[in-house]
């Protein structure tokens, strides 16, 4: 794993690194972790310019993560790459008796990114 995921996971929930690490070692395309546990000031920055619509983030208590696919200098956003990944976190989650919720099954604002500890089995 690179050094920028390992310092994007400090702060981050045990269960969801444990997930993540687990995901990481079963993904055939690997991921990096952009953000972990984030601060409310950078959480009011990315809600005024839209990337994101709650002030309630599971990324303020350090329940959720994000990450990106780098090829080269190219960061991808092609939902594929997302969409097999959160099969893999899925799976490992299932594998470790613990549980996760993607932004991509979201029903709105679909977040292709994120991954998060539920509320119900997490509440803060």
């Amino acid at each position: 794993m690179d050094k920028r995921s390992e310092a994007a996971l400090q702060g981050v929930h045990p269960d969801l690194v444990k997930i993540f690490n687990r995901a990481y070692t079963l993904a055939t395309v690997k991921p990096v972790v952009t953000e972990g546990l984030r601060t409310v000031a950078r959480q009011r920055q990315l809600v005024a310019k839209g990337a994101s619509r709650t002030m309630n983030s599971r990324h303020i208590t350090g329940h959720a993560l994000d990450v990106a696919f780098i090829f080269g200098k190219e960061v991808r956003w092609d939902w594929p790459l997302y969409k097999t990944f959160a099969d893999v976190m899925k799976q490992a989650a299932k594998e470790l008796s613990l549980s996760i919720e993607w932004g991509g099954d979201w029903k709105s604002f679909k977040d292709g990114p994120h991954f998060q500890l539920p509320f119900n089995k997490y509440p803060k």
